[in-house]
């Protein structure tokens, strides 16, 4: 298979999305790859070490998309990919759909196969091509809301740890999945005081097994919540639902009853945010203050800690993109229910039910496109 990685393009996004290694396994396999020049530079991952592992370098991100038969990206296409994008193409990559339209829209029209990191899920429901990312985005969740919570940067100004002497910071984090767990781990080992909440019973009883004396566990809901952020100095959106946008579950009014310098940060906001007031900022502007309360939403949070996130994606993402390079997507899918699972849009049709009902659009039962690709190929 001809396989092309372009260079990130989105806003201070240096992660790459195949490493000098990865490009070594899939030539010992017989596939051509081409890289964009100067893809990899932002993860510390220059041109000659590509070419040594055996891929072919490209100057513009236009010969690599028109070249390829499968693009292996790290972020989703923005507007100006979309155009470069065929008919038939198959794109694996971080997509988000159900928090933009606009994107769904693209790669439907576009008529490509995307295959999206985050859907592809265990028959245990995790997602081990979101894990790892996860782990990044949590704990980066508190390095960044700790930064914020200083007064330069219009925080309450408070120490996440404080002295002896000095109470420390009262951390809120909302989602007790990986990003929660992190958080937790990192909030805690910094000397905050943490409460931890989830809609799961037996998730709170393993967190409060695992978690330090720092942590506390409580019942996620409307009231807890509204309680929790009266007193809460840094408060985590932490929230997945596979596929779907993230429920509300810091609203507007909810800001009123914040103290001044309270920091949000959202990590959910690439599926369309867990904290009403959230929007989507980036590492070059990623804070905005509404009713005194610094909002951190920051879409590629680990863009920011290009060499770990890099390393730690691909290190999830080589094993499905040899077995897709190997056998063409279809037969890949067909034989892998976890790879399946990540197909969202298959030749203008939408296959995905999260990203169906988030846009009203109809839903085509994936498991159909694959057999009638079956008999094609028969």
């Amino acid at each position: 298979m001809v396989i092309g990685v372009p260079k990130e393009i989105k806003n201070n996004e240096n992660r790459v999305a195949l490493t000098p290694a990865g490009v070594s396994e899939l030539r010992k396999f017989g596939h051509t790859v081409y890289v964009q020049v100067n893809a990899g530079s932002g993860s510390g991952f220059e041109d000659g070490e590509y070419i040594e592992a055996g891929a072919v370098m490209l100057p513009t991100i236009e010969e690599v998309y028109g070249i390829a038969e499968m693009i292996i990206k790290v972020k989703e296409p923005i507007e100006s990919e979309y155009e470069l994008i065929k008919e038939g193409q198959l794109l694996f990559t971080y997509f988000h759909f159900a928090s933009s339209q606009d994107l769904t829209e693209a790669m439907i029209r576009r008529k490509a196969v995307c295959l999206a990191y985050e859907t592809v899920e265990k028959t245990d429901r995790s997602l081990p091509l979101l894990i790892p990312m996860s782990e990044v985005a949590g704990r980066m969740a508190v390095q960044e809301g700790a930064k914020y919570l200083e007064k330069p940067q219009k925080g309450r100004g408070i120490l996440l740890g404080g002295v002896p002497g000095v109470k420390p910071a009262h951390v809120l984090i909302l989602g007790g999945g990986i990003v929660g767990t992190q958080a937790a781990k990192m909030a805690a080992g910094l000397g905050a005081h943490v409460t931890i909440m989830d809609i799961s019973l037996p998730r709170l009883r393993y967190l409060s097994d695992i978690m330090p004396e720092n942590v506390d566990t409580l019942m996620s809901n409307e009231y807890n919540i509204r309680e929790a952020v009266k007193h809460s100095d840094l408060i985590i959106g932490a929230v997945l639902i596979p596929g779907t946008k993230a429920p509300h579950l810091v609203t507007r009014e909810m800001l009123k009853l914040m103290r001044p310098g309270t920091v949000l940060v959202d990590v959910a906001v690439d599926q369309g945010g867990c904290i009403e007031t959230c929007t989507p900022t980036t590492h070059e502007n990623p804070t905005y203050v509404i009713d005194d309360v610094v909002h951190y939403c920051v879409a590629n949070m680990p863009g920011a800690v290009p060499y770990t996130s890099t390393v730690a994606l691909t290190n999830a993402t080589l094993a499905y993109a040899l077995q897709l390079a190997n056998k063409g997507w279809q037969r890949a899918c067909r034989e892998n229910e976890e790879l399946k699972r990540g197909l969202n849009v298959v030749d203008g049709r939408v296959v995905y039910q999260g990203v169906a009902e988030a846009f009203g659009l109809e839903l085509t039962n994936v498991g159909d496109i694959l057999r009638k690709e079956e008999e094609i190929n028969a």
